[in-house]
């Protein structure tokens, strides 16, 4: 892997560090097999899900959050 230095990463814009962000995120999600799950995790997942599940209307979206950190500069 090439190492891009810290340095040259900060010199992006906030727009397109968030986006770099968002497409590692992505690549990382692509593959879920690859970042294995501790129990303690999957048991705070599984409570989270309970949760969203029993109060469908509480807390923003994935676009709500999304669209208020990527504020034009």
């Amino acid at each position: 892997m090439d190492n891009i230095p810290l340095s040259e990463i900060l010199k992006l814009s906030v727009a397109e560090r968030l986006q770099l962000i968002e497409s590692i995120w992505d690549s990382i999600a692509a593959e879920p097999d690859a970042v294995p799950l501790t129990d303690e995790v999957r048991e705070e997942l599984d409570r989270r899900l309970a949760e969203a599940a029993a109060n469908p209307g509480v807390g923003r979206s994935w676009a709500e959050v999304k669209a208020g950190l990527l504020v034009p500069e």
